[in-house]
Formats: C-alpha cells, sequence, structure tokens
C-alpha cells in the first residue's frame, strides 16, 4: 500500500519562512522558588508554501536555571498547498541551552474550507542568524 493509499490523499511537504508579529507575555501567574508560570500571546505572518496569518496561546514554565517547557494552541488562518481555509496546531516543548524537544501535530478535525480533512504535523527550524522556517508535512 503506498503513502498515498494509506493515507486517502497525497502527502506533502511545505515550508515557510515567518515573522512574530507580536509576543506578549503576562507577569507570571503563579512563582514557586524561582520557577516562573506564564501565559503569552504570539501572532505570525507566514511566506512560502503556507501564506497565513496565526494567533497562538501559549502556557510556559521556566526555572531560574537552564530549561524550559509550554504548550500552546495556534489557530492558522490562510493557504495552504494552494487551498484555503483553517486549521489548528498543538504544540508541546521543552528546551534547554543544548537540547529542545518539541511536537507540534495538526489538530484532528480542526481544518475549515478547502482544507477540511488535513492531517499531519509541523517543525520549526531555527538558522543561526534567527530566521525561523516552518516545515509542515501533511495530507489531505
Amino acid at each position: 500500500m503506498s503513502a498515498d493509499e494509506a493515507t486517502g490523499g497525497p502527502r506533502a511537504t511545505g515550508s515557510s519562512a515567518f515573522t512574530l508579529d507580536v509576543f506578549t507575555s503576562d507577569d507570571p501567574y503563579v512563582a514557586i522558588d524561582g520557577v516562573e508560570y506564564k501565559r503569552s500571546r504570539i501572532e505570525k505572518t507566514f511566506h512560502g508554501d503556507l501564506e497565513a496569518t496565526s494567533t497562538v496561546e501559549m502556557l510556559s514554565v521556566q526555572g531560574p536555571g537552564d530549561g524550559a517547557g509550554y504548550v500552546a494552541l495556534e489557530t492558522v488562518r490562510g493557504r495552504l498547498g494552494g487551498r484555503t481555509g483553517t486549521f489548528a496546531i498543538l504544540h508541546a516543548g521543552t528546551m534547554t541551552q543544548d537540547d529542545m524537544w518539541a511536537r507540534w501535530p495538526i489538530v484532528a478535525g480542526s481544518a475549515t474550507g478547502e482544507l477540511e480533512g488535513l492531517a499531519g504535523e509541523a517543525r520549526i527550524e531555527i538558522a543561526p542568524d534567527g530566521a525561523h522556517t516552518l516545515h509542515v508535512e501533511y495530507s489531505l
């Protein structure tokens, strides 16, 4: 069985540069022995295979040393692979200065419009110059 037959449709990978247009972070809502828990809101603009804007609602935790973690829900509005609609990405990640672990699945059933049925996962690449690129592997 081919990948197309297994997923019900063609698979594709798209890459898009993006900018962080807004990043606001509230004061910690909890602080325990130097460990801070915060809420943040992010707005992005994507250019490339994904032409879109998004909003992210994020919860994060960071201690006084090296290490942090976060969960977030991102709502994406725009055009992916020539199709227009919206979809959600669930973020979960941990990081230290030397290591990062993250999963960013597309939320099942969240896609609308011409993107209805979208499935897949995203990942981020941060270049040494700070440029951000989002890679999305998906099927429709």
